[in-house]
This record gives structure tokens, sequence and C-alpha cells, in this order.
């Protein structure tokens, strides 16, 4: 059976148009929420190592900045579009809304496989979109992160690239720094932290106990092996990580410790020795308690959402259930908490690495992971609220909270009447 492929931008824009409906706005709403206020579309020219040049196609979105400058990722990856980029800024302006951060969201990318450029030609590329992108990003206009295929190194060499064109020392331009060079501690592991404090937190409402709990997860990645260690932390039990093309699995538990231990001596997981390697469809029916997708979007279609043998689905990832999966997964009875609510760790600690830059003063890792709990569990609890009162799905809540703020400050600044 083939997989279900969709765009992931008419995925957000359902989503939206179901929490406008759910809410009784008028149609204004779904028009102004349902596409990105700019998308910006450059070709980067990158001098390579052999002397030849090569131009890479990049984007940035800019979706709604009602409640501040724009915040979201730059991703390096070969299957970057701009409906990607779109959908992924889209969701940042509900996760803001969300986190509770006076952040608007935002997006970009470049359409390229970073894995195959040396470390001058990827400074190169990661330069060279800052001196294309400059007139449209600020401490105050839109602040990038890193994603998918970047990373601290990456934004280091953006932001003096950008203080180079600028002639400023605006650090807080773009967060996920090195933390010597302005970046906050606790940043690279918060949306992981993020991911295992919302799956606690649905745990208790379901009358479960996290040290009897059984999780599996999709992608041990930042976000996937970060989940894994304060699951871990937390008393829950890792059974089964699912990569490419195949997946582990130990019903005694996975170390994670020692799963990174010999991910840097073998650079795969699916050689590692004290689990078994199974197929990704064994994986997938896995008797366990909760689910983690941490990988890609689009990963939990119709077909794996009628496989899928869990109570709680906890998406770290990015739009990782399309809406006919999410249709049969709440048919089956299994609970999801969104994306927008699930993985806003990151934006939230790039929050409080933004303040850190706009005043230049830093605070300790465990003033970053306390105010960061805080937070999520505030979050969790508001978002809870709704389903509660109006016996909805978490995704259902948290657009509906996320666009009844949006519409609200859309109104008091005069943009809708």
């Amino acid at each position: 059976m083939e997989r279900e492929i969709l765009n992931p931008l008419e995925n957000a824009q359902l989503q939206i148009k179901k929490a406008c409906e759910a809410l009784n706005l008028h149609p204004s709403i779904y028009k102004l929420l349902k596409e990105p206020k700019r998308l910006v579309e450059i070709s980067i020219p990158v001098k390579m190592d052999d002397g030849s040049i090569e131009v890479f196609k990049g984007y940035r979105s800019l979706h709604n900045d009602a409640l501040g400058p724009g915040k979201g990722g730059i991703r390096f990856h070969p299957n970057v579009t701009a409906d990607e980029v779109k959908a992924l800024s889209i969701w940042m302006t509900f996760k803001g809304c969300v986190a509770g951060v006076p952040f608007g969201g935002a997006k970009g990318g470049v359409t390229v496989d970073p894995k195959k450029l040396s470390m001058t030609e990827l400074e190169r590329l990661a330069r060279g979109y800052v001196r294309e992108l400059y007139d449209y990003l600020g401490e105050k206009i839109d602040i990038p992160a890193p994603d998918m295929g970047t990373n601290a190194q990456i934004m280091g060499w953006m932001i003096d690239e950008y203080m180079n064109i600028s002639g400023k020392s605006d650090t807080g331009t773009f967060t996920g720094k090195p933390i010597e060079f302005g970046g906050s501690k606790g940043r690279v592991e918060a949306t992981g932290f993020g991911v295992a404090i919302i799956a606690r937190e649905t745990i208790k409402k379901l009358g479960l106990k996290m040290e009897n709990t059984t999780f599996t997860l999709q992608g041990f990645g930042n976000v996937g092996s970060y989940t894994a260690k304060y699951v871990q932390d937390m008393g829950g039990k890792v059974v089964g990580i699912a990569l490419r093309d195949c997946a582990i699995y130990n019903p005694k538990g996975l170390d994670y410790e020692d799963m990174v231990k010999h991910l840097k001596t073998n650079k795969n997981l699916s050689n590692y020795p004290k689990a078994d390697k199974i197929p990704l469809d064994e994986f997938w029916e896995l008797n366990v308690d909760v689910f983690i997708p941490a990988a890609i979007e689009n990963a939990i279609d119709a077909e794996i959402a009628k496989k899928i043998n869990v109570k709680l689905i906890c998406e770290g990832a990015n739009g990782p259930t399309t809406p006919d999966g999410d249709t049969i997964l709440k048919e089956r009875g299994i609970v999801v908490t969104p994306d927008i609510l699930t993985n806003c760790g990151g934006v939230i600690v790039s929050y409080f690495e933004w303040v850190q830059n706009l005043y230049k003063h830093f605070w300790f890792s465990d003033e970053v992971v306390a105010r960061q709990e805080v937070a999520m569990v505030n979050a969790f609890n508001d978002i809870w609220d709704v389903v509660e009162k109006y016996k909805v799905t978490f995704r259902e809540a948290a657009y509906m909270s996320s666009i009844k703020k949006l519409e609200e400050v859309m109104r008091l600044r005069g943009w809708i009447q």
C-alpha cells in the first residue's frame, strides 16, 4: 500500500480552518492566517572547494507578527520546499501562542544536503544565506535558530556575518548560538526536555505512573535523543527506537548514555548490540504505552495510525501526523499531544536566550531548566483546561486557544474590525 503524500501547507491550513470553524470566527480570520505575511525566495551562490560555483535555493517565511518579531529555525535539507517552509512558519506562530512567548511565527530553509558539503562550503552557504536575507532579519524583526541540518556552529557563522554587515552587536538576532558567543545554557536539550515534560504531565492526567510506562521513539537526533534522556531520568523506560530503514528493540529498556557512546564510535544505531534489530512494520505494532515521533513530517499516516498500539502519542517532530492519520487515532481513542504544545520547549528557551542577549545578562543552567519547566507545565495546564471545557482533542484545544489569542490581538491592533 502506498504511503499517503500530503503537502504540509495543506495540513497546516486544514488545522487552522477546523479551529476557526469550531470557534465560529469570521471567515476573514482564516483568510488572514492561512498564508504567511511574506515569503522570501533567494538564490545563494557558493564557491565550492574545487573552485566551481553551485547555486542553492533558500527561503524565509514570516507567517504572522501580531504578537512580536518572527521566530523560527533554519533547516538545511535536500527536501526543503517553499510550501514546507510556509507550513513550518504557521506552526511556529501557534507554538509561540501556546508557549506564551511574545513571538510570531517564521521559518527558513535551504534545499541542500549538508552532509555533502565540507565545513568551509557550509560556512560560505551559511554566510550567503544571511547576506541575501539581511534586510528581513533583526532582533525585533525576525529571529532565526537552528533546525534540521543546522546547529550552533552554523548560527555562530550567521550571527557573525550579520554583525559584519550591520556593524552592531545585535547577538539576539539569532538564537541557538554557541554558549561562548551569546547562546543560552539549556538551549540544545530544550526541545527534548520539553517533550518529556509534556509526556509526564499527560501520563499523570491519564492515571498512569511514569515509572511503569514504556516508550518508543522515532528518531534519535537532537530531539529524539534528549527526549530519551529525560524520559529515562523521569523514570520512564524507552524500549524501542525507529531509524530510517529499521528499528531497535529491547523490552528491558535502552540506556541513553550507552546508546550515545555507541553512536560516537559506530555512527549508527542499527547495529547496537544491546537490542534486537527489527523491521519497521514490527516496530509500529509494538505494544507500549507512549510513542514519540521525533523525526519527520507526515510519519503517521492512515496506514500507520491503524497499526500503532499505544495509549498516548506525543509529537516531538513538526507535523508528524497527517489529517487522515489523526482522524483514525481519534476514532481509536489514542490521545495525541500536538507538536505546537509538545515541542515548544525550543522556542521557550530561544526566548530566554533572546532576553539574555538584549540585557547582556546570562542565567545559570539550573535557572534555565527551572524556568522552562514552569513554562511547559503552565502551557500544558492551559491546553488541558480547554480540552476539559470543550471536550475536544489536545490538537483542537491547542489551535482553538492559539487562534482565539491571535484573533484578539489582531483586533486590538486594528488589523480586523
